[in-house]
């Protein structure tokens, strides 16, 4: 084990986005020692980095509070919560502030009041701040090094994690006295533009500890993307019309409340979109805003406000969704000793509901999630008296981490085939977004047997780097069995989870579905904890009580 890099701290962050900055800021602030471990290289990775974002900033005005929080209620499906959208706000507000002045992020400024416009920032420029300011602080950070599994001690509270360097090509370990996971989402390594690294490791790994999830049918988020494109930019078309190829418009389509018009009509031919509803000077602020929209036109010859272009839906999954990690009181505590979780990789219903979509409260919930997180690792670092002994911390990985040894050879499926087997389920918008109980069922059936011989011996790979892959491939079939096996159980249409077969909003059903489990998935239904057989067409049957 000599090559193995070994390392202890007081908090390990576990991501390289905003939430996994602001936790590793907070932390410090809160006097602990810190290292961050980034799968890719912290300050642009991830679906912040590459693209300008809006940020859910409102004045502690009570009006204007009031407004905001009421914005996406009824879309959210009421599942928010007050509370905490107010504690979010509070926070965001404070956040946004000490970005313009320790942070350092150069806010454009008003003309007409002379004050910064904090309501959003460019994601090359916060992520390129958020890093050096992190350095700045003390904050060590270990860039291409993916975290493989998290490390227990002999109680199970988690106490660090280990992963592989990719630039160096060795193993690491690193004990803690608490772990924060802010490692983003799951979008199922469809190429939308920034999400390949979120492929739901953080989900796989606190699963792997006990930790459950929230809101996971509300994890089918469809950005619109020119044919052949990866970047995604919704908003903008809400100054688009929908045309059919004969030059028809598309009726009820739309980036907002249109989308599943879009989806219907590209199952059965080609559908095209045209800025045309942008004037000059909304125009002009589009190209400002968000420049690497237009490089793709620009590059092709299109003029996206007079020309009709191709359009495609890109599945985001979690990413824009809002399911993920369930938090379980005001600190983003998982309910594991030891595990915190933050951004994406944590449910954002608590402020959107089941609603929510790229940047806004995205973009809220991850500098403020993060700063909660990181707070609160700090203190439970302390009360746990720093990081444990590495000789006293297990793996508590159980898929995909097996290499084949000298001269062997693994068999069975192999990572990639794993990849493109749940890519089959999962991608396909008319399984996935156009939701319907006889399509979602032998959707969860095939996934199910997937993960079966995912979970089985021969699974793995020949190289200790291919365990990233191997790692991946098991995340996304984890979390595709629990969006399903969640979708299933809401029987209704809420937030983003409309289903066909269930096409109105039961008052019944106004609470949250959590989920977890890896080899038996289980769902806590509203108003009873059930936990479901693993047979799919047994699930609409009934249940058996955990």
């Amino acid at each position: 084990m000599s090559d193995v890099l070994t390392l202890s701290t007081d908090v390990l962050v576990i991501g390289g986005g905003p939430a996994a900055t602001w936790a590793a800021i907070n932390a410090r602030d809160s006097g602990a020692e810190v290292i961050l471990v980034d799968k890719g290289y912290c300050g642009s990775s991830g679906t912040t980095a590459p693209s300008g974002t809006g940020v859910w900033y409102v004045a502690p005005d009570p009006e204007k509070r009031s407004a905001a929080k009421a914005s996406r209620e009824a879309l959210g499906g009421y599942l928010a919560d007050h509370a905490w959208m107010d504690r979010v706000l509070d926070k965001t507000y404070a956040n946004m502030q000490r970005l313009g002045t320790e942070g350092r992020y150069p806010f454009p400024i008003d003309e007409h009041t002379g004050e910064p416009i904090r309501t959003g920032v460019q994601g090359p420029e916060y992520m390129r701040r958020m890093r050096a300011w992190v350095q700045r602080r003390g904050v060590r950070i270990l860039d291409h090094s993916p975290v493989l599994e998290l490390l227990t001690d002999s109680e199970g509270a988690v106490r660090g994690a280990a992963g592989h360097q990719r630039q160096t090509d060795r193993d690491f370990r690193v004990s803690a006295g608490a772990v924060v996971v802010a490692t983003g989402g799951c979008a199922f390594l469809s190429k939308a533009l920034g999400s390949n690294v979120d492929t739901g490791d953080g989900a796989l790994m606190a699963a792997e500890v006990g930790a459950s999830f929230s809101g996971m049918e509300f994890a089918n988020a469809y950005a619109i993307v020119p044919k052949g494109s990866t970047v995604t930019k919704t908003a903008y078309y809400g100054y688009a019309t929908f045309f059919h190829a004969d030059g028809r418009i598309v009726e009820g389509a739309g980036s907002t409340k249109g989308r599943s018009v879009i989806a219907r009509t590209l199952l059965q031919e080609k559908v095209y979109a045209q800025l045309d509803r942008a004037d000059e000077q909304v125009a002009t602020q589009m190209r400002q805003g968000q420049p690497n929209f237009f490089l793709q036109f620009d590059r092709r010859g299109i003029n996206p406000f007079t020309d009709r272009f191709e359009v495609d839906l890109l599945a985001e999954g979690t990413v824009r969704g809002t399911g993920g990690i369930d938090v379980v009181d005001a600190d983003c505590w998982t309910g594991v000793p030891g595990l915190y979780a933050a951004g994406d990789a944590a449910t954002r219903e608590r402020i959107c509901g089941g609603f929510t979509g790229g940047g806004s409260h995205n973009s809220a919930w991850a500098m403020s999630s993060g700063s909660f997180a990181g707070a609160a690792a700090a203190r439970a670092a302390r009360e746990a008296g720093g990081a444990s002994p590495l000789d006293r911390l297990t793996g508590a990985g159980t898929v995909g981490l097996a290499t084949a040894g000298p001269g062997g050879a693994r068999h069975g499926i192999t990572p990639d085939e794993v990849v493109t087997a749940a890519q089959r389920e999962l991608l396909p918008f008319e399984k996935n977004y156009l939701r319907h109980g006889d399509r979602m069922t032998p959707a969860l059936g095939a996934l199910d047997s997937l993960w079966d011989e995912v979970a089985g011996s021969g699974y793995g790979s020949l190289t200790r780097a291919g365990r990233i892959r191997a790692r991946e491939a098991a995340a996304i079939t984890a979390v595709g069995r629990w969006i399903y096996r969640s979708a299933l159980a809401r029987t209704e249409s809420r937030g983003m989870s409309k289903r066909a077969d269930h096409p109105e909003l039961d008052p019944a059903q106004s609470d949250h579905i959590r989920t977890g489990g890896l080899d038996d998935v289980w769902v806590a239904a509203p108003g009873s904890p059930v936990r479901w057989a693993k047979n799919p067409a047994a699930e609409l049957a009934g249940s058996v009580p955990a």
